[in-house]
């Protein structure tokens, strides 16, 4: 069973707000915070994972405890005692890699022309005949990143089965402590990072199976990679075109939100076309504007989100996020 409570927070480094956050929801969700108990997991920081003392100090401010679940930690002893999981796991990224090599080539082309058509209806010329064109081409879009997102996600289905990496001896005793952490804590907060490495520690572990119905925060890469699709973007980066791309199914622990942390430096929010696009493209979820300050809940039946926080939409405007 998923948590009733997520909340999805903008990027921690330079202006931490997961301790208020939490504060401000402690009565809601029954928590003492002088005795509260925080399963945290910080994978995403790599061989940085156990560099913890500022996270911890900022949410035991108020008291309570903090445990890092030393995914990344215990993933690379997983791997130096299983070689054969190891080998295997690299084989299915080097497929997965393949994979968006192919969907990338289709991808830029169908974005091409959709960006094209919605340029062309900035002039006003053309009326109908252009706005049924421009959704045709958004769908041709659509098209290729659902399909994408379904033939990743049989390559992961056909990796588990073959791996089995939670029956293994090496992963096994690692998921039992971990269960037994999650099992004492009352708040699961999931850190950002590398997206790609924290994505894969959390399936490596079924950490989403573990947490039950503790309330979630998570920021950054952590929220990208627990919604249902992981949406990688960067409109002006040093080298490529900058399209933004499915690169995962993420762990599905939220749907309906598309998480963009650091969106205004990776985004150009000012240019209508790119952002009616980016909106349409992933809609009806709500793609979400994370900078720093922000936040967006989920009370297991609906989003809302803090004030100043923002989504964009199909207009190719920004508009602050309602229920």
């Amino acid at each position: 069973m998923f948590p009733q409570d997520v909340v999805v927070l903008g990027p921690q480094r330079h202006r931490p707000t997961v301790a208020n956050t939490i504060a401000s929801r402690a009565a809601s969700l029954g928590l003492d915070l002088p005795r509260a108990r925080y399963a945290v997991v910080t994978a995403g920081w790599e061989e940085r994972e156990g560099e913890d003392a500022e996270l911890r100090a900022h949410l035991c401010a108020a008291g309570g405890e903090m445990t890092n679940l030393a995914l990344f930690r215990r993933a690379e002893d997983a791997f130096r005692r299983d070689p054969e999981l190891l080998g295997g796991l690299l084989r299915h990224h080097g497929r997965m890699k393949r994979l968006q090599e192919l969907y990338r080539l289709r991808l830029g082309h169908a974005l091409d022309a959709a960006r094209a058509l919605l340029v062309r209806g900035q002039g006003g010329a053309d009326g109908d005949l252009l706005a049924s064109e421009q959704a045709e081409a958004i769908a041709d879009v659509r098209r290729i990143d659902a399909t994408h997102l379904g033939r990743l996600r049989e390559q992961r289905d056909a990796s588990l089965a073959e791996l089995r990496p939670h029956e293994r001896e090496a992963v096994a005793p690692h998921r039992a402590e971990i269960e037994r952490v999650i099992e004492t804590s009352d708040v699961v907060c999931v850190a950002g990072g590398h997206v790609q490495i924290l994505l894969n520690r959390l399936r490596l572990f079924g950490l989403v199976d573990l947490i039950g119905e503790r309330p979630v925060f998570a920021w950054s890469a952590g929220a990208m990679a627990l919604s249902d699709r992981l949406v990688v973007f960067h409109d002006s980066p040093p080298q490529g075109p900058g399209n933004a791309e499915v690169l995962e199914a993420g762990v599905g622990l939220f749907h309906g939100l598309v998480p963009l942390p650091h969106a205004r430096h990776r985004l150009r929010l000012e240019d209508p076309v790119r952002v009616a696009l980016f909106a349409r493209r992933f809609g009806p979820a709500v793609c979400a504007v994370l900078d720093e300050g922000t936040r967006v809940d989920w009370d297991g039946n609906a989003w809302s989100a803090g004030p100043g926080t923002r989504r964009l939409t199909a207009a190719g405007t920004l508009e602050e996020i309602s229920a």
